[in-house]
């Protein structure tokens, strides 16, 4: 391994107990690595993925251009269980495959890679988990779950749960998708292409703000229309599976760093164990992980600093690489807070 290019590697979790009392059998956790743990094992950074993405969306963050540097800091993207890279429902043991998928929470996720930290990487002391959408629940996830083993958190357009007006936008997006007749309540024989497409053009008008389809900021992605937007998000989702897109929103829907034993649905008090230096990252313009609830549950940590990007691009504006000026502030962020003691 160079300190340039990334390696893909796979970790036999086994079988994993889940929150549902289900066992995921077989489990394997995909994983991306930039750089070498040093001596001290101190130099770990975790990058967990976003809903709909894999390790590779996370790489424009990567490199000498910004804090991320592989020659200073050992940096691993761990994929959702479900993507599509690790056990999903189209990459699973036999028995649960497809339909069969059972229920994964951001827990289950976190405790696999706590799992992959302890076996591969020496139990390392975490110098930061930073996320994007879903990779910020699990970046928060982290750190009230295992408090004394992260430094430093970053969680760009995310929240701590989900809260209910993003649990009901998820239900939309969710109907658009499974209306579909083809779409067999998972056990599908052909895509559900319609429900696929219907599911894309749902999930756009949400993606953004209203101010950047106003202002045609979506020009700066390449397209010259809303529909050339809407029909490059209609491709992108048709080369998805349904059930891996499903399964990995349920983590979303249901997502809640407190609802475990350790905390018993006591949000604040989890909120409270957060011990690492944190920053949260809400957009202004962001119409599901909103300002408001990112700022509330900041009040809550001891140890964390509200600071919003100010952006047009609504929840993209945490997406690496989406808009250079947002990840250039996210970038700048990171670089302050790997710096602090």
């Amino acid at each position: 391994m160079t300190d340039l290019k990334g390696v893909e590697l796979q970790f036999a979790v086994g079988d994993l107990p889940l929150q549902s009392g289900a066992l995921l059998r077989d489990t394997t956790l995909s994983y991306l690595q930039f750089g070498e743990l040093n001596d001290a094992a101190d130099n770990l950074i975790l990058l967990p993925t976003y809903y709909g993405g894999t390790h590779m969306g996370i790489t424009p963050l990567i490199g000498a251009h910004g804090p991320l540097d592989p020659a200073h800091y050992c940096i691993v993207i761990p994929n959702l269980i479900g993507n599509g890279c690790s056990t999903s429902p189209t990459f699973a043991h036999a028995t649960q495959m497809g339909g069969h998928f059972p229920q994964v929470t951001l827990l289950d996720n976190v405790l696999a890679q706590q799992k992959l930290v302890v076996e591969r990487f020496d139990n390392a002391t975490l110098a930061l988990v930073m996320g994007w959408s879903m990779g910020g629940m699990q970046a928060l996830q982290w750190g009230c779950s295992f408090p004394d083993q992260v430094r430093r958190i970053i969680s760009v357009c995310a929240t701590a749960r989900c809260w209910p007006h993003n649990q009901v936008f998820l239900e939309g997006v969710k109907a658009a998708l499974t209306c579909d007749s083809a779409w067999q309540d998972g056990f599908y024989t052909r895509a559900p292409e319609a429900g696929l497409r219907a599911f894309a053009r749902v999930y756009a008008g949400w993606a953004y703000s209203q101010a950047f389809f106003r202002n045609a900021l979506y020009r700066e992605l390449g397209h010259d229309s809303i529909d050339a937007l809407l029909a490059y998000w209609e491709e992108d989702h048709l080369g998805q599976d349904a059930n891996n897109l499903l399964a990995v929103l349920a983590s979303w829907q249901n997502a809640d760093i407190s609802a475990n034993a350790q905390y018993a649905g006591d949000l604040t008090a989890a909120l409270q164990a957060i011990r690492a230096r944190t920053l949260i990252m809400p957009c202004s313009t962001d119409l599901y992980f909103t300002e408001y609830d990112a700022a509330w549950e900041a009040k809550q940590m001891a140890n964390a600093e509200c600071r919003p990007l100010v952006s047009d691009w609504g929840h993209c504006a945490g997406a690496p690489g989406r808009n250079p000026k947002d990840t250039r502030s996210i970038l700048d962020a990171c670089a302050e807070l790997l710096a602090s003691s």
